[in-house]
């Protein structure tokens, strides 16, 4: 039996990110897009913070953190109460970047909300809670020996 799920979920992501890459003059990846529209919604956030929203790996989500100081969109700051803690903020520039990459994606999740009622929604959301909680902690791989 194919797979039901994951090759749906596979596309729609990708075409988000082919949506984004699309965008006159954005110029920015889906996972620095998902950063800069986290931090439009919610502001400051430490990068646990944005670890447990986005479900990246800390390697990547550090390399999209570092492409966005190098293009002046965030900043990293030492917490002022934990110094172990880094605080991302969006830069003046970052803000209005940021602003219009959350607007392009309120623009097309609200078309696709058009064409799903609120019980398809509530739906959909309690399958990708579900699939998502085991890919949470995925099966440990067993050592062959040879």
């Amino acid at each position: 039996m194919p797979l039901q799920l994951i090759p749906e979920i596979h596309r729609a992501t990708h075409r988000i990110g082919i949506y984004l890459e699309n965008i006159p003059d954005l110029g920015i990846t889906q996972g620095e897009a998902h950063i800069l529209s986290h931090l439009a919604a919610f502001g400051d956030s430490t990068i646990a913070e944005l670890h447990r929203a986005l479900a990246h790996r800390r390697s990547t989500l550090t390399s999209i953190l570092d492409r966005l100081v190098a293009r002046g969109f965030i900043t990293r700051d030492t917490g002022a109460k934990d110094r172990r803690t880094f605080v991302v903020r969006l830069t003046k520039q970052g803000k209005k970047v940021a602003a219009d990459v959350y607007r392009k994606l309120a623009q097309l999740e609200a078309l696709a909300l058009a064409r799903v009622s609120k019980e398809n929604l509530r739906s959909l959301n309690s399958v990708l809670r579900t699939l998502g909680a085991p890919a949470e902690s995925p099966p440990s791989r067993k050592r062959s020996s040879r």
